[in-house]
């Protein structure tokens, strides 16, 4: 009996028995649910996590007004976190170091800086007023249990703003990560309100810590998109740079450390550094004597925390499971609950004030009806018969009443003491009640028009909240920093051409040159072949190198000349050659690829020179001269493996340089691009002209100061530019301005003189209170000045030639009073000078914008002159107030740079030549524009700019750095 028992046990427990396996499954399932929902990534509607969330719902518990040490904060919040005392101190200290929901007294720390937070029991805390007015409603407020279901805490908060995208928020759970990048407050109630309106938002991040950044990879915050955080750095001098911002995730302590470990490593090289961050960043790095600042930026760039790659992955909990959105469809979902939760507070407070007129009604019937000295009532012994009289009594007035009379209602009639019943003012409760009716109008039209009510909403938070919170993050495109450009020479490289080795390691050979350890090198051989590897200690590269240096990726402008000789002819060639696109570690044959073939002369010209060799011959009975000279001038470049011309199929005995020659390929084109603020070779911006030898480019500032710099691509150019150009040492320039001791408004002409590069020499008066207010090298330019003369102040207009006006002046002179009475409007105008194109020519508008003319048609197409009168490169747009003219930006044609392939020069075209005056002083009239053969039939478009003038004090650059000039 008992065996067919403990069989029928057992029976039953193979019913009940769970795999190993499945229990692990289930419980890593319910762990990895639990991480992700009730942890580490945030919830869309009110944009906290669980314990922020638990964190401000006891700062709102206690909540009085007075600041709460954040220790009894945290023991309040244990009430409802089910974990240790120390994350929720730091996730306090998180929410606060964001400066939006918290008021923070003591020592918070500092992000920037990396200052951790003072113990809890030393600092305090409370609700910040936007918290109190944005986050909490209790009637609109879902509730659940705590876990030990001792209290009520809220699901989520009933936030009315996006503050998920306005905090940020970063956390790893389990199989999954979330990153959402914080954004600007006041673009993010802009872009709510333009979501309103149906329009879809594109809202990029901002960082507290400022920097520039490079949004053009964001992919709107979702995963696979990449945003580039660069500090600022500036250049107080040619030995200092200052960095005043650093980017967003890193601190001043780390980008410190990231500068000395690449100085330690030789990527950079610095004297010192020092770290004056106080209540602005501030970290002074020092540079080596010799060392480029220019350089050094892009270097700290390249080597250093000073830039650094963010990855977003913008993910949420929506409906308790996790979900990846964009930050534009995360702010519109925010926008849709902001506007469901203040129709549910209308919604409620018009139940609100509809309840108090219905109570008000009834008491008021009830009082002046007598309805409480009616008999039936007075004897009524119990509730249930009360009801029932007063049912019977209000059956006249139920129409008029909303909603049905419910016995609770009646029991507030009851319990309303005597004394205020016989007080009733009949009166006063009727002003009352149309005091609510008029609410409950306003209240029904704000549900109407609940989009107009939302708007509404948004824009007084910006207006209440928004001061002080203006953009901090520049928005700018950044350059690919090439490591290998940048990077410090910190390496000596050797070679042993007999055994054919280089390396940096065989310093008992013949030095080559100093360079990087992460450069590539170029290595020719005897035998006519080349290849490229990378620096390293000891590299075998085959024996018979005739030729090795640091390689230049990409570099068009150095030219190989070579003379070789085939191995199965025995036929001499010559050929000019750049090499460009290569393959690392891979040999490639100059020659014609027959064995034995020779290389007999060999240079490597930098800049394309082109030098004249005597060849020699050896004697042969046909041969009658043995002896001539070629000029690799006369050779066309060509591709590596071209073959090359001819020199002769006789033997060559030897060649010799007879004479060195000069470079055969045309100044280097140089564009400016406004957006990087960078030069380039790619036809990028504004086209500056043909650069060579000692050309300068010309730089000048808003606030009145120029300098000269060389055309080195690495140039690093400031905001403030209003000018950059070729410099044209003869080109004259005009400027209007205003002189800060003497009150009044001045013009000179004058022409910048060549000083040393990087020298910045001020052209106007170096008086407080002065400013540069227009600058024109239009010879024809002139202003319309209107004034007020005399005591009775009687308007009157002037106009004014400028090269009428004044002479050509010294650089530091003020130049004359444009008036002496007073000015109150300046107009500038300035004739364009409209050039025919020549035949044959290709406009930019032709070719579409920014796209490279064929070679074929840039070959014909000749920049503007170097000294031609043309209208300054214009940096920045103009200021809206106070009124100030604006620039016009000309576009400049795009050549295509590439290098032509004959031998051929570009045939320049000739522009027709504007008419100049005879004298500095004699007036441009409109007739001396000229514009082909029909000079009286010339159009002028005249640019007119007003320029109100109140009080010079009120003359002013806004906070972008713009001013209006010309």
């Amino acid at each position: 009996m008992s065996e067919e028992l403990d069989q029928n046990v057992n029976e039953e427990h193979k019913h009940t028995i769970t795999p190993i396996n499945g229990l692990y499954e289930n419980w890593f399932l319910d762990y990895a649910s639990y991480v992700i929902l009730d942890r580490a990534v945030p919830h869309i509607n009110d944009g906290l996590k669980p314990v922020q969330r638990r964190i401000m719902h006891s700062l709102k518990e206690m909540d009085d007004g007075r600041f709460n040490k954040a220790a009894n904060v945290i023991g309040n919040t244990m009430k409802y976190h089910p974990h240790g005392d120390a994350s929720i101190g730091d996730a306090m200290v998180q929410i606060g170091q964001k400066d939006l929901l918290i008021d923070m007294q003591g020592n918070w720390g500092d992000p920037v800086t990396g200052d951790s937070a003072a113990a809890p029991r030393y600092i305090e805390a409370r609700l910040s007023k936007f918290a109190n007015e944005v986050v909490f409603n209790p009637d609109t407020t879902e509730w659940q249990l705590s876990y030990d279901g001792r209290n009520n805490e809220p699901i989520t908060l009933p936030v009315k703003f996006p503050l998920l995208l306005a905090q940020g928020a970063e956390g790893i759970a389990v199989g999954l990560a979330t990153k959402v990048m914080p954004h600007n407050f006041i673009e993010l109630l802009d872009a709510s309100i333009e979501a309103l309106r149906d329009v879809r938002p594109n809202i990029l991040p901002d960082f507290f810590t400022g920097g520039m950044a490079d949004f053009s990879n964001y992919n709107e915050g979702q995963r696979g998109g990449k945003i580039r955080v660069r500090a600022k750095i500036t250049e107080k001098d040619k030995k200092t740079l200052v960095i005043t911002e650093v980017p967003f995730s890193t601190t001043t302590g780390s980008v410190i450390d990231s500068i000395l470990s690449a100085n330690d490593k030789g990527k950079i090289k610095i004297k010192k550094i020092e770290d004056n961050t106080a209540a602005n960043v501030e970290i002074v790095v020092h540079l080596a004597p010799g060392i480029s600042p220019d350089v050094t930026i892009d270097a700290l760039y390249a080597f250093t925390a000073c830039e650094v790659s963010i990855s977003p992955n913008t993910c949420i909990i929506q409906g308790d499971k996790p979900l990846f959105l964009s930050v534009n469809d995360i702010l519109i979902e925010n926008t849709r609950h902001t506007k469901s939760l203040l129709k549910k507070e209308l919604e409620i407070r018009l139940h609100e004030l509809q309840e108090k007129i219905f109570f008000s009604s009834l008491l008021k019937i009830f009082i002046q009806e007598g309805m409480y000295k009616n008999p039936e009532y007075e004897n009524s012994s119990n509730f249930e018969t009360v009801v029932e009289v007063l049912h019977v009594l209000f059956d006249p007035f139920k129409p008029s009443l909303y909603r049905e009379i419910l016995p609770e209602d009646f029991k507030k009639l009851i319990d309303k003491p005597m004394s205020s019943i016989t007080r009733f003012d009949v009166k006063k409760a009727d002003e009352q009640m149309k005091n609510l009716e008029d609410e409950i109008k306003v209240v029904k039209n704000h549900l109407k028009h609940l989009t107009d009510y939302a708007i509404a909403w948004y824009q007084k938070l910006k207006d209440k909240y928004g001061k002080g919170r203006e953009r901090k993050t520049e928005i700018r495109l950044f350059d690919r920093v090439e490591a290998s450009k940048v990077a410090l020479a910190n390496v000596k490289l050797y070679v042993n051409r007999d055994d054919g080795f280089v390396g940096s390691g065989l310093r008992k050979d013949e030095f080559v040159a100093d360079c990087s350890d992460i450069d590539e090198i170029i290595v020719f051989r005897e035998d006519g072949k080349c290849m490229i590897t990378k620096v390293a200690d000891k590299t075998f590269v085959g024996k018979g190198i005739i030729h090795v240096q640091v390689f230049k990726k990409n570099d068009e402008r150095t030219i190989y000349n070579m003379v070789y000789k085939d191995g199965a002819s025995g036929t001499s060639y010559i050929k000019r050659f750049a090499v460009v696109g290569v393959t690392r570690d891979k040999e490639y044959d100059l020659t014609k690829g027959s064995k034995g073939s020779k290389v007999l002369y060999f240079t490597a010209n930098p800049n394309g020179e082109a030098e004249v060799i005597n060849v020699s011959l050896k004697p042969h009975s046909k041969l009658r001269k043995l002896q001539f000279d070629l000029d690799f001038a006369e050779v066309a470049i060509k591709g590596r493996g071209s073959q090359g011309n001819i020199v002769s199929k006789y033997p060559v005995k030897k060649i010799i340089l007879k004479s060195k020659g000069v470079s055969t390929l045309s100044g280097l084109k140089i564009w400016y691009d406004d957006l990087l603020k960078r030069l380039n070779v790619d036809g990028r911006g504004k086209y500056l002209g043909e650069f060579d030898g000692d050309d300068r480019i010309l730089q000048v500032h808003k606030d009145g100061y120029y300098e000269l710099s060389s055309f080195e691509l690495s140039n690093h150019f400031d905001d403030g530019l209003i000018l950059i150009q070729k410099f044209n040492p003869e080109q004259i320039f005009a400027a209007v301005h205003f002189e800060g001791k003497a009150q009044n408004y001045f013009i000179k002409r004058f022409v910048f003189e060549l000083q040393a590069n990087g020298k910045k020499t001020i052209f106007i008066s170096e008086e407080q209170k002065s400013k540069l207010l227009y600058l024109t090298s239009n010879p024809a330019a002139k202003v319309i000045v209107d004034v007020l003369k005399g005591k009775t102040q009687i308007p009157e207009t002037l106009d004014l030639t400028l090269a009428e006006l004044i002479d050509v002046k010294g650089l530091k002179a003020n130049g004359n009073r444009l008036s002496p009475h007073d000015v109150q409007k300046v107009v500038l105008e300035e004739p364009e000078i409209v050039v025919e194109e020549a035949e044959g020519t290709t406009s930019e508008e032709e070719n579409g914008d920014g796209e490279s003319i064929p070679e074929e048609e840039a070959a014909n197409e000749e920049p503007e002159a170097d000294n031609a009168v043309t209208e300054p490169t214009v940096i920045n747009e103009p200021v809206a107030t106070p009124p100030k003219p604006k620039f016009e930006r000309a576009e400049a044609p795009i050549v295509n740079v590439d290098k032509p392939e004959t031998k051929e020069k570009p045939v320049a075209v000739e522009k027709p030549a504007t008419e100049k005056p005879k004298s500095e002083t004699e007036k441009v009239k409109k007739e001396d524009v000229k514009t082909g053969d029909k000079p009286e039939t010339a159009e002028k478009t005249v640019k007119k700019v007003d320029f109100e003038i109140t009080n010079p004090d009120d003359i002013d650059i806004d906070d972008k750095g713009q001013l209006g000039l010309f």
